[in-house]
């Protein structure tokens, strides 16, 4: 088949509308091979305009009837410096190495874990039968899973990552709100993890090591400095695999969950043969009432889908890198699976070690200590380890990165926004944060869904009831007083009193919840239980609602001619 190439010299005119360049990753439907366009870049400063249209140094068409993104390495186009650098650009097409099955094994590395090992656990602790435990969290990861690949969705078709795509309904400046939110989350749980894992290290060492002064806790360190060097050096084991960018976690995520599985399987195994089956789990039956299942069923569900709800956020930050829609789809299906067998191994094995040990041992790290003798000690310890890893720099680093590099793209890159976020991980003390409250996790995970929430309403809303999922790209790079995502001095004011309205109703509830306020109606409780499902639905709402009211009669709130149309 002949390929055309067509070279144009054409100067700018405002009425000219093919000189906005077309998104990347659009596969135009033509019948004929393909056409290139190349203009060159000197007719910007040979003509003006007034309307400061950015012309691509090289823009090819590759036409096919292919549903696959498609990305072109020619395809250039004039983007503001502080609105990008090169963690910040769509993906090109060496960069898309993620197959479904890597992204099976990111989710298996994610969810492998100590905070998912005693999910269902302590729903069983709340009353539960062992089955609608495991039933509540694979419900929730089932309701998760349709924004999950939603979202996901705009990461593959245009390779951005989610501080880019936020731009499009909050605008270029207004979308350091919700990634920084993201961003402020995600480092609180670094250092949760974190010291989760410095605490299997302190489980390594020596008797005679821990009956030192050293282990003695210090009042204004919160905690022994002995279990915070360990701390510590589990914090710097993990910028090694940080520093090699997201193909170095890609590696990491993709060798590890064979390991992983194997390991579990492993422990499973081990408790069954010493507890003599699972016939202890299948006991436990249900203590509540009908009524009494209800109330804790739902904020129980909320909490269960917050558990991931920060992933499902910026989870284009990692579909920005799979090879076809197929791929990220398939990769994500996943996700109510594992975390249903995951959690069924981990109820299975806390309910034998009241067998085993004649006490009930929810904590995966106590129970290491527990086991065999040295050598098994090393190895389980060694698989947890990397099970605190593979969530962590996953779950908890890329996205305050992104943020980072999408607040400062002058000045930080992914390794420095990697950095910052170990280093706040810190600041957070998470050993003080696990030492409040046992419900702790809960009112965390509860919590900051209010805040979740509404900015995935709002997203999503806008992504595809608003723009059929059609995005200028150019335009989410530009600061131009024409760009579709300009809004009000960058800023775009329905998104953000959206998002506010959308986490208001929450706060009563939240405040009684960590003890400030005494009471509250009981409407608010019930709102807070819920935190996730209202928020989103009324954040999402309001900002149809305010859009629509701001758009003007006739005219597109995007404003360019050739969006293509939606796939």
């Amino acid at each position: 088949m002949v390929s055309k190439c067509l070279t144009l010299h054409v100067p700018p005119h405002p009425i000219t509308p093919f000189l906005t360049p077309v998104a990347p990753f659009i596969t135009p439907r033509l019948s004929y091979s393909s056409t290139r366009l190349s203009l060159p870049t000197k007719l910007k400063k040979a003509f003006p305009t007034p309307y400061n249209y950015s012309l691509p140094k090289h823009l090819t068409m590759k036409c096919s009837n292919s549903s696959n993104p498609i990305s072109s390495p020619d395809l250039e186009f004039e983007s503001d410096p502080t609105l990008t650098n090169e963690d910040l650009k769509p993906t090109a097409p060496s960069q898309r190495t993620f197959s479904g099955f890597e992204i099976a094994s990111l989710w298996v590395g994610l969810v492998i874990g100590v905070p998912s090992y005693y999910l269902a656990g302590s729903l069983v602790d709340l009353g539960m039968a062992w089955w609608q435990g495991i039933a509540t969290v694979v419900a929730a990861n089932m309701i998760l899973l349709v924004p999950l690949v939603l979202t996901g969705h705009a990461g593959t078709r245009y390779g951005i990552s989610f501080p880019v795509l936020a731009r499009s309904s909050f605008g270029i400046h207004g979308a350091h709100i919700p990634t920084l939110l993201r961003a402020l989350i995600g480092c609180g749980w670094y250092g949760i993890e974190s010291w989760i894992g410095g605490e299997a290290i302190f489980l390594l060492l020596p008797k005679s090591m821990k009956e030192t002064s050293l282990s003695q806790s210090l009042p204004w360190l919160g905690t022994s400095p002995l279990e915070f060097a360990c701390f510590l050096v589990f914090w710097v084991a993990q910028l090694a695999f940080v520093w090699k960018g997201i193909d170095g976690i890609r590696k990491l995520e993709k060798y590890s969950a064979p390991i992983l599985v194997a390991l579990t399987s492993c422990l499973l195994i081990w408790s069954c043969v010493k507890a003599g089956g699972i016939g202890h789990m299948l006991s436990l039956s249900s203590r509540l009432s009908t009524s009494e299942f209800w109330s804790v069923f739902f904020p129980s569900l909320t909490a269960n889908i917050s558990f991931w709800a920060t992933v499902a956020l910026n989870i284009p930050d990692f579909t920005r890198y799979a090879k076809s829609q197929k791929d990220q789809v398939i990769g994500q299906i996943g996700l109510p699976i594992f975390m249903g067998a995951f959690t069924f191994v981990g109820l299975a094995v806390t309910s034998s070690t009241k067998v085993i040990f004649g006490q009930v041992i929810s904590n995966p790290i106590q129970l290491l200590g527990q086991i065999g003798g040295l050598t098994t000690r090393i190895i389980a310890i060694l698989g947890i380890s990397l099970a605190i890893i593979t969530t962590n720099i996953a779950a908890n680093v890329v996205a305050p990165a992104n943020a980072l590099v999408n607040l400062s793209p002058k000045w930080f890159t992914f390794r420095r926004g990697a950095l910052l976020t170990a280093l706040l991980g810190i600041a957070f003390q998470p050993w003080r944060l696990l030492k409040s409250s046992e419900s702790f996790v809960y009112t965390w995970l509860v919590g900051y869904s209010a805040l979740m929430g509404p900015i995935a309403g709002i997203v999503l809303a806008d992504y595809y009831i608003i723009r059929k999922t059609n995005l200028n790209v150019s335009d989410l790079y530009s600061r131009s007083p024409y760009g579709a995502y300009r809004y009000s001095g960058g800023f775009n004011v329905a998104a953000i009193v959206a998002l506010v309205i959308g986490i208001l109703p929450v706060v009563p509830g939240f405040l009684q919840k960590v003890g400030i306020a005494t009471s509250v109606p009981h409407t608010f409780v019930v709102i807070y239980n819920n935190a996730w499902f209202i928020s989103f639905f009324s954040g999402g709402f309001l900002y149809l609602v305010l859009s629509n009211l701001r758009r003007k009669p006739g005219k597109s709130a995007v404003g360019d001619p050739l969006l293509p149309t939606a796939k």
